[in-house]
């Protein structure tokens, strides 16, 4: 770990290291480029975003010498590496100038929604159309560079970040901490990227296989491969207005195995790998993400089967009662999606009634595994927060009785817990309050928004699950509400991919002082 020095913050070396992350960020725009020459489409916009990110960068990185950061600079950035990355990122939308997101906020919205691998979106149904192959790429890319961290990516391939390295990824990493999988953090970094970059070639690999097998006519290559870059990292952008509706059912169980694997602990398929797959059964964790989403899925499956779901919608939601396959595969789909926080849709679940659309307001609050690229409060900090206050109730009638909370058999710390119960409070606490906000912002514009609609505005985009109800249903956007409420549901989403504390502390008088 490098110097405190002096117990301030090193504006300048926390820049350097955010320049240093910018300018390997400069590559990415290139993957979009080579598809816009492939379609007979201008590269210009992505090679304009290479300019600006390798000349900042640089610029940046000749602000210090050193690389070597304390412990308040890893806070410093990480909040700013998630900030300057989706500005820049916008430059290949302002630069096309196409449809809706060549407005500058609408731009960051969709920028700061694809690298936090939220899934919202300002683009309408109308909207696609306007945009080009290469555009629609990018837009597909940026939730994959997000999902399993830049700054982990950045670990891996800079042997200059090795120093404070630990930190740095347990910052930006979603859930407790991120484990140590090899002796040296770097190779760590590199083994939770390489799983994920299999993944991602799996998925586009099988989606394309069942559209060369026949059963899915609509996953051409360019389709396959612009949805496994959004599944893996439970991200949901989709190039299709309709998301996952456009596709045949085969592509959607195929989606739904994927997004459980992606909402999943990376950490335990390394064990899988080096001969312990049993680490998947003996993990409490995994049982309870996957019990999650079975009991949300069965449920809104039977709820479909029976019709109670429904609403009056017209569409194919009449074919869905009394028909088992369909009731099921739509009520998983949901549910996985939902509790991934990866925000596809197999349907408009609008069209659902109130009763199930409460069980996925309900499910949004859930989270994957802590590990995975999944969004939300996480299954890990509820199921310590159930433990915890299951030993109080404990302790409250023997007083005498020393009973820890355990997570896999191991005792969770006090630190640990203490730091779960203030996440919990403290997201809940901003929900609240944005709620409210988002509330009031819509009846001064003339938006009109119901409770239920506000209140799945700010988990949508505070959980990074992506799309809510009504105004911003799967098939719809959030296009209408103001600028400023855009700009702070940007707030929300860079708050909430990393994790609310690592954030707000930098906005603490105590962090800058000595």
């Amino acid at each position: 770990m490098g110097p405190e020095f002096g117990g301030y913050v090193d504006v300048r070396a926390s820049l350097r290291v955010v320049g240093s992350v910018l300018k390997y960020i400069a590559l990415a725009p290139l993957f979009p480029a080579v598809v816009a020459l492939y379609y007979g489409e201008s590269p210009v916009p992505f090679l304009a975003m290479v300019v600006v990110a390798a000349g900042l960068g640089v610029g940046l990185e000749r602000l210090h010498p050193r690389t070597e950061i304390g412990h308040r600079e890893t806070f410093l950035v990480v909040s700013l590496t998630w900030l300057v990355v989706p500005l820049v990122g916008t430059i290949p939308y302002l630069v096309a100038g196409q449809g809706t997101v060549a407005h500058p906020v609408n731009a960051l919205f969709e920028s700061m929604s694809g690298f936090t691998t939220t899934g919202a979106t300002v683009l309408g149904e109308i909207s696609f159309e306007r945009h080009s192959r290469s555009v629609l790429m990018w837009r597909q890319f940026t939730q994959w560079f997000g999902g399993m961290g830049l700054l982990v990516l950045m670990i891996a391939v800079l042997p200059e970040l090795s120093v404070g390295g630990a930190q740095l990824m347990n910052e930006e990493s979603p859930g407790l901490s991120i484990e140590k999988l090899t002796p040296r953090i770097r190779e760590s970094a590199a083994v939770l990227w390489k799983i994920y970059l299999a993944f991602t070639l799996a998925a586009a690999a099988l989606y394309y296989g069942l559209h060369l097998a026949g059963v899915a006519p609509n996953m051409d290559l360019y389709n396959a491969v612009a949805h496994a870059l959004t599944t893996l990292p439970t991200g949901g952008f989709s190039p299709e207005a309709r998301s996952a509706e456009a596709f045949s059912p085969a592509v959607q169980w195929a989606i739904i195995l994927f997004m459980i694997v992606a909402g999943t602990n990376f950490a335990l398929y390394w064990y899988a790998l080096r001969g312990s797959p049993e680490r998947f059964l003996r993990n409490r964790e995994f049982r309870a993400y996957l019990g999650a989403m079975g009991v949300v899925g069965v449920l809104l499956a039977g709820l479909l089967f029976a019709g109670v779901g429904l609403g009056a919608v017209p569409g194919n939601v009449g074919t869905i009662p009394g028909h088992v396959e369909r009731a099921l595969r739509h009520g998983l789909f949901q549910s996985v999606a939902i509790v991934t926080t990866t925000g596809y849709a197999s349907m408009d679940f609008n069209a659902w009634d109130q009763s199930t659309q409460a069980i996925l307001l309900f499910a949004m609050f859930l989270g994957g595994s802590a590990g995975s690229a999944a969004g939300s409060i996480k299954i890990v900090r509820w199921y310590v927060v159930q433990q915890t206050v299951s030993r109080e109730l404990f302790t409250t009638v023997h007083p005498e009785a020393v009973r820890p909370v355990r997570l896999s058999d191991t005792p969770v710390d006090e630190d640990t817990i203490r730091s779960v119960v203030v996440f919990v409070v403290t997201f809940l606490g901003l929900f609240v309050v944005s709620t409210v906000l988002i509330f009031l912002d819509g009846h001064r514009t003339g938006l009109d928004l119901t409770a239920l609609e506000a209140t799945s505005v700010a988990i949508a985009t505070l959980g990074n699950v992506g799309p809510g109800f009504g105004l911003v249903g799967p098939m719809n956007s959030f296009l209408p509400f103001s600028d400023a409420a855009k700009l702070y549901m940007v707030g929300l989403m860079w708050i909430g991919r990393l994790e609310v504390l690592s954030v707000l502390v930098i906005f603490t008088p105590s962090f800058w002082t000595r």
